[in-house]
């Protein structure tokens, strides 16, 4: 079973399970098992699955979703994490992961139109599998590492490659609003198995630009746990994104960036289809 933040049909925001195309209202305004997502993972409310039989319902199609967690007190990044997108920067080899942070204010949802920030000409897209901590998390082992994972979904780390590039810090370029979506679900970690068989692509107007597996990333899930969490403690409903494989828009011959109208999807293996319309801003960010 894989969960969704989204709109009501009476314009409530809620959250609940998706099966079969229809989506059952699990939040306050339906079975009322949590007041939110993040809130529902914090307390084990979706051990073991919830029964759906009496929960309000409505389809999937013409839903507005929310993105998965709206409110993580953290979001952290992994840069340059998937070999093919090491080779393609040209950067060396590292001893310990690239990270980087995102506010949580930049995180959209899926089908939302995302605008273009007026500020920045090089508007890139990076298709990742981010993973939502389930329990305290601090200082935590190699060995630990997969316990403190509740689960998964989709995300795109759109980046802003020249405001990224204004200096080697890389926070302004990644941290435009509606920079960062997020779903559309979020799947367990017990629904899919092993996780290094899960497959990201990312595709801009139908043509696929990234193909990779989890397996190909150059620090795994328990290192990155094991990195992060030995500076920062990480609570329930913080998400940390893993990475984007080769084939982002900045290194293509000649460099192409995304333009009003282009759309974008990231797949992921059991987590769905992340789609976004890219649109002009109607102000400066």
């Amino acid at each position: 079973m894989r969960y969704a933040s989204y709109v009501n049909s009476v314009g409530v925001p809620t959250w609940g399970a998706e099966e079969s195309g229809v989506l059952y209202d699990l939040g306050p305004s339906g079975l009322a098992l949590a007041p939110s997502l993040k809130v529902a993972i914090a307390g084990g409310s979706l051990q073991p699955a919830p029964h759906l039989a009496a929960a309000p319902a409505q389809p999937v199609e013409g839903t507005a979703f929310l993105p998965v967690i709206s409110d993580p007190g953290k979001v952290i990044c992994v840069g340059v994490n998937y070999k093919t997108h090491q080779e393609e920067t040209g950067r060396a080899d590292v001893v310990a992961p690239t990270i980087f942070t995102r506010f949580a204010d930049t995180l959209a949802a899926h089908g939302e139109d995302l605008p273009i920030p007026t500020g920045s000409e090089k508007y890139d897209y990076e298709g990742e599998v981010a993973l939502v901590i389930g329990a305290p998390a601090y200082q935590v082992s190699l060995e630990a590492s997969w316990d403190v994972v509740a689960g998964y979904a989709a995300f795109n780390d759109l980046s802003a490659r020249d405001w990224q590039r204004h200096t080697g810090q890389w926070t302004p370029g990644k941290n435009f609003p509606a920079s960062g979506p997020f779903g559309p679900y979020y799947t367990p970690a017990s629904e899919l198995g092993e996780v290094t068989d899960l497959v990201v692509e990312t595709r801009v107007n139908g043509e696929v630009r990234q193909h990779a597996k989890v397996l190909d990333l150059i620090f795994d899930i328990p290192s990155i746990i094991e990195y992060v969490t030995a500076f920062t403690p990480l609570a329930p409903g913080d998400v940390i994104v893993t990475g984007t494989p080769g084939g982002v828009g900045l290194f293509m011959e000649p460099p192409v960036f995304l333009s009003p109208g282009d759309v974008v999807e990231v797949e992921v293996t059991g987590l769905g289809t992340l789609r976004n319309r890219l649109v002009a801003a109607n102000h400066e960010l």
